[in-house]
């Protein structure tokens, strides 16, 4: 299934993706696709509707997050080879943790409004893993049977505010509109191998990132049994497995985004994201 939710901040409500590409209101059979409904296991009664049999959304409708009430926005930092190498760093020897603030969430669709005061921000386009049941000192063995699905992520970053002060990343990656997420939740039984999904981000037509997530340092069991073993991992918590190389901060010369930039982005059968930088 390919779920989303659609609507206004505020009043969001659930979508399915029908066969076509059309978007099908599931008012009645789910109010939000929301951490709740994942800690309800709300999703496993979802496999029997017929989206053909659901009302249309209107077209125009806003998209929003795939998932609300995110409990946890975790983020895996220098996790592809290339990117360690454009950052000129070495390959970590253990995932590289941090968060975002739940407030950057966004929809995929939704402008970037750029903080008077950023001077770097970046574009990082990653695969998204969601949390669908509680995992706690889980195995790398076990570790895909607690994943709900998967979405597009942009993890946009102000490099300023990331590296060149003093504290944590999450300061660079929380800003308004940091963190947009979706179009869709697509559930794990359709995601045959994350570990081999191509995702790329054009900036301007121009395309900046081209990679496949089989090369990830770290794979997304690695990465879900190492945060079990030092936190657990809660329905609805969102996972950005990390970035591959040609972000702005690794052109030469460097490339930041600027008001009327306009990213375009997907991970393969997962969906596509437009932002545009105002």
């Amino acid at each position: 299934m390919k779920l989303l939710n659609v609507g206004e901040p505020g009043a969001e409500r659930a979508a399915m993706l029908d066969a076509d590409g059309g978007l099908r209101d599931l008012g009645g059979y789910l109010d939000r696709v929301d951490a709740a409904a994942l800690r309800a296991g709300a999703l496993d009664r979802l496999g029997a509707v017929d989206p053909g049999t659901l009302p249309m959304v209107a077209e125009g409708t806003r998209i929003a997050p795939c998932v609300l009430d995110v409990p946890t926005f975790f983020c895996i930092g220098l996790n592809y080879a290339a990117h360690a190498a454009e950052a000129g760093a070495t390959p970590p020897a253990e995932p590289i943790v941090f968060s975002k603030a739940i407030s950057a969430l966004a929809g995929p669709n939704d402008d970037l409004i750029l903080p008077e005061h950023a001077q770097k921000a970046d574009w990082e386009v990653e695969l998204g893993v969601v949390i669908g049941t509680r995992a706690w000192q889980v195995s790398e063995a076990d570790a895909l049977s607690h994943v709900a699905g998967y979405c597009t992520v942009n993890d946009i970053s102000e490099r300023a505010w990331q590296i060149e002060g003093t504290g944590q990343w999450i300061k660079g990656k929380s800003a308004p509109g940091f963190g947009p997420i979706g179009p869709w939740l697509v559930t794990a039984d359709e995601v045959a191998d994350p570990g081999d999904l191509d995702l790329s981000l054009s900036l301007n037509g121009e395309v900046r990132q081209n990679s496949n997530t089989s090369d990830l340092i770290f794979s997304v069991p690695q990465i879900i049994a190492h945060l079990s073993r030092h936190m657990a991992l809660m329905p609805g918590d969102v996972i950005a497995t990390g970035t591959p190389s040609g972000v702005g901060m690794g052109c030469d010369p460097q490339r930041f985004l600027r008001r009327g930039d306009v990213m375009e982005l997907e991970v393969a059968g997962l969906g596509r994201q437009r932002q545009e930088v105002r």
